[in-house]
């Protein structure tokens, strides 16, 4: 009886509120997977199949639950260049590579790398996907009639003023079927979804990759193949982190990882592309209820039945009625406070944050700007902690020297070290270096206390090392050194 319970919290709090926002998130999807796979130059098709197929291995095989993963325009930007010069065939065949590539990262417990995104990469990432979220939209805007603009107020009214009047069915559900009945009754002058491209005729069926099974095409799909997995991954992971801190909930970022791949494979055999998380339609399911797998599985079942069985019926929905819906994800999604926190918070934890945005907005790519981030994160650590380093000299006299060092020893801090030793001063005394309070990380750090050893002794200083750590003793044994 104990694990029923566990069951339900996993699968479904609320029934009925994991069936409404996952139906949220499916209406979310429908526009961007279209414009995605014209990203990519694919028919809308691939796009729909893969987010049907991944939505439902996801459900169960993801680390996380109310997790929606689809088609996203990261892995489209990746895929665009192998699709046109090989072909749709190269693509599903990167995608199978893709998907093994991200099994073997959860097996191997590399979900651990994201202990090394800071607090401020992922504000800049959530902030960046905001923006990305809302400038999608503008395509749909330029140069629209009076009509449009008309539709789409007219979303934003319902979306944010029903939750006034009740909060029974998700404001977003009841935009999209009032501007449809209005758009379709009136008649008027507003593109329609049937104006995104041709939607499917009928269900995904298997197929394994028309390629030739050999070493070429090995090498032609290896190195998107590659992208495709550490850009999904990245995203999805990302992506899971902010469902974790929007829920307080964990999530097993391992088993993400192998299920976003088992998910991939199945996309690649049923005709899809490969995909990831994609936050904003996250971010869309769990504001409106969703915390468990059945918003998930639903939003993946319920695409299907639009697409296929209520085609007629989502062909006339108003493209601004889901513009509507992302505008309303996309100021969701922004973190308001980080525009007034950047005077609080260090300069540093600013200037990444900043420029995850920045990059991220730049190139239209969210792995690109999170590696900027971190990689700046790590530059800036490095040069705090380096800083820290400290030697003061207690100077006895005729009789010897005794030099205090204290902080942390490494790459970064070494020069520091050695620079903090002037020979001009020894004379020839005898010198005793107290480490009591410094550890030595790397080869670096213990090269640079021989180093210093070296040059007094060169000067005919004898040289007394004491307070070596066990950590710091061990890489002095192993470069066999001779320091003490």
């Amino acid at each position: 009886m104990s694990s029923h319970p566990s069951l339900r919290a996993d699968w479904a709090p609320s029934i009925p509120r994991e069936l409404m926002a996952g139906a949220v998130a499916t209406f979310a999807l429908i526009p961007e997977v279209i414009a995605f796979s014209f990203v990519a130059g694919v028919d809308p098709a691939v796009g729909l199949f893969a987010s049907f197929v991944i939505s439902i291995v996801i459900a169960f095989a993801g680390g996380r639950p109310a997790m929606v993963s689809a088609a996203a325009g990261s892995v489209a930007l990746v895929a665009a260049p192998l699709v046109q010069s090989h072909g749709v065939a190269y693509l599903f065949a990167a995608g199978l590579l893709a998907g093994v590539v991200q099994i073997l990262f959860g097996w191997l417990r590399l979900g651990v790398l994201m202990r090394y995104v800071s607090g401020s990469v992922r504000t800049g990432f959530v902030n960046a996907l905001a923006i990305l979220i809302f400038a999608a939209q503008l395509p749909h805007l330029t140069g629209a009639n009076g009509a449009t603009w008309a539709m789409l107020c007219a979303g934003l009214l319902i979306i944010y003023g029903l939750p006034r009047l009740t909060t029974a069915v998700p404001s977003p559900l009841v935009c999209i079927v009032v501007l449809t009945v209005a758009a379709s009754t009136l008649n008027l002058p507003v593109k329609t979804v049937a104006d995104l491209g041709l939607l499917p005729d009928g269900l995904p069926s298997f197929a394994w990759p028309q390629v030739p099974v050999t070493l070429g095409t090995l090498q032609i799909i290896a190195l998107p193949a590659l992208a495709i997995a550490m850009v999904g991954l990245l995203e999805s992971m990302m992506t899971a982190s902010v469902v974790d801190e929007l829920t307080d909930t964990p999530s097993n970022k391992n088993r993400e990882a192998s299920g976003l791949g088992l998910a991939n494979i199945a996309a690649s055999l049923f005709g899809g592309i490969a995909g990831c998380g994609m936050i904003g339609q996250t971010v869309g399911n769990v504001r409106y209820g969703g915390r468990g797998r059945l918003s998930t599985l639903f939003a993946g079942a319920f695409l299907l039945i639009l697409m296929v069985l209520l085609k007629p019926w989502v062909s006339q929905v108003p493209i601004a009625a889901l513009v509507a819906i992302m505008v309303m994800v996309s100021a969701s999604t922004l973190d308001w406070g980080s525009a007034r926190a950047l005077l609080r918070h260090p300069k540093l934890s600013s200037v990444v944050m900043l420029a995850t945005v920045v990059v991220t907005v730049a190139t239209d790519n969210l792995a690109a700007g999170v590696v900027v981030g971190v990689l700046l994160s790590g530059v800036f650590f490095t040069f705090k902690v380096s800083r820290l380093l400290a030697v003061d000299v207690d100077d006895r006299g005729a009789d010897s020297l005794s030099y205090r060092v204290s902080g942390q020893v490494f790459f970064a801090s070494a020069d520091l070290l050695v620079d903090a030793f002037d020979v001009r001063d020894v004379a020839g005394r005898p010198v005793r270096i107290d480490l009591t309070n410094a550890h030595f990380w790397d080869i670096t750090a213990v090269n640079a206390l021989d180093k210093v050893c070296q040059r007094l002794r060169k000067h005919g200083s004898p040289v007394e090392v004491i307070g070596l750590n066990a950590h710091s003793r061990a890489l002095v044994a192993r470069l066999d050194l001779g320091i003490e």
